[in-house]
Formats: C-alpha cells, structure tokens, sequence
C-alpha cells in the first residue's frame, strides 16, 4: 500500500481531482499542467496499487487515499 511519503507532486495534484469527482487523463492532464503520458502512468501506478479504480475505459474514480490515516 501507498503511504503518504510515496507520493509525488503528481499523485498529490490527482488525488485532489480525484476528491472531486472521477477523471479522465485528459482532463486530469489538462487541470494538473502535466503531460498526459506522464498522469497516465501516475494513474496506472495508483490503480496497481489499489488507490483507484478503472471505472471504465480510461475513467478513474477514487477508492481510498493514502494521504489519510485511520
């Protein structure tokens, strides 16, 4: 699991997206000012690691953040 420490500018500015509301990487791309193979890949990584969910092709939604503690 993905704790706090593991997280890059990136995965923090996807993350804060994600709270709002699912994302594409486009859109994901286009409001972080990142390249969007660049958010793809962060988005993959978060998806292997369970903090996101594929909801379909190319659409994300938040399942837990690793930013929060218990």
């Amino acid at each position: 699991m993905l704790g706090p420490d593991d997280l890059a500018p990136v995965d923090e500015a996807i993350l804060d997206l994600l709270h709002e509301g699912r994302v594409t990487t486009p859109y994901a791309s286009e409001e972080t000012d990142y390249s969007q193979q660049y958010v793809r890949d962060r988005l993959n990584r978060l998806l292997e690691h369970g903090v996101i969910r594929k909801v379909h092709r190319g659409l994300y939604e938040l399942e837990t953040d690793p930013r929060e503690t218990e």
